[in-house]
């Protein structure tokens, strides 16, 4: 049997981990075999990960997590370090969006969504950096794997979510810095640009919306994704038989960026 997939027994921190995307990842990377730390700032969806996790075994648990927050970030990879002893991969999913009229954004909107997407994905970056740093490699020479969730506006424009793309946007420059930096610590740094798939985040901005009809129509595949359809790639990513792939950052949608005219 072809192994290098494999993810079994690597402790995964998933951000972001108990609802849309980061649900999706957290859920499958233990029904892969991973054991997962899911983390959030809502109490009560942290209680209900634990529960879901629950049904893969034993091996699982969640943690309160705000990644705009150093000391938060902090303790989060301290209780998963302190229950299983290392952090090996880490899929930062955490993030916000808002629509609204560039001219009529307040400057204090934009920073915080600034804040969460785009310095919460170095703050949590820069963590798992410093735990993965000490760790002792495996076959590989690799200390650890980290998994940012950019999107489709990170490389076009979508109309009135200026902070939004602005700060995915950043994602990748962090994927290409740190991926260029951290190499020689044993750490790759990835990316996953969803397409459009319908989250608790955007599920208002696209669902019966002219808007999501044209992004549909857009899409070659004709419909939008659904979140389990980005499992596959993060576990690619995490796995060994990525070992060598590093700084790059995998589009899963649908092919929409490919399409120019479609008729």
């Amino acid at each position: 049997m072809y192994t290098p997939f494999s993810i079994t027994n690597k402790i995964v921190l998933v951000t972001g981990g108990t609802s849309g995307i980061g649900r999706a990842i957290a859920l499958g990377c233990a029904e892969a075999g991973a054991k997962v730390v899911a983390g959030s700032t809502n109490p009560d969806k942290v209680a209900a990960i634990k529960k879901e996790l629950a049904a893969f075994g034993k091996d699982h648990d969640a943690t309160p997590m705000n990644v705009a927050d150093e000391a938060s970030v902090k303790a989060a990879f301290e209780f998963a370090v302190k229950k299983y002893g290392r952090v090996d991969a880490v899929v930062n999913s955490a993030g916000v969006i808002k629509r609204q009229p560039s001219l009529d954004m307040p400057v204090e909107e934009f920073r915080r969504i600034v804040d969460v997407n785009l310095t919460g994905t170095f703050i949590v970056n820069q963590a798992a950096g410093r735990v993965m740093k000490g760790q002792t490699p495996d076959a590989h020479g690799e200390r650890g794997s980290i998994v940012n969730i950019a999107s489709l506006n990170s490389y076009i424009s979508l109309t009135e979510v200026l902070a939004y793309a602005s700060s995915k946007s950043g994602v990748l420059g962090i994927i290409r810095g740190l991926a260029n930096e951290w190499a020689q610590y044993g750490i790759r740094v990835n990316g996953i640009a969803p397409g459009v798939f319908p989250t608790d985040l955007n599920r208002k901005l696209i669902e019966g919306t002219p808007r999501g009809e044209f992004l549909k129509a857009h899409t070659p595949a004709g419909r939008f994704g659904k979140a389990e359809e980005l499992v596959g790639a993060a576990i690619y990513l995490m796995s060994p038989a990525a070992s060598y792939t590093n700084g790059h950052t995998i589009i899963v949608d649908g092919g929409f960026i490919t399409r120019g005219v479609g008729v």
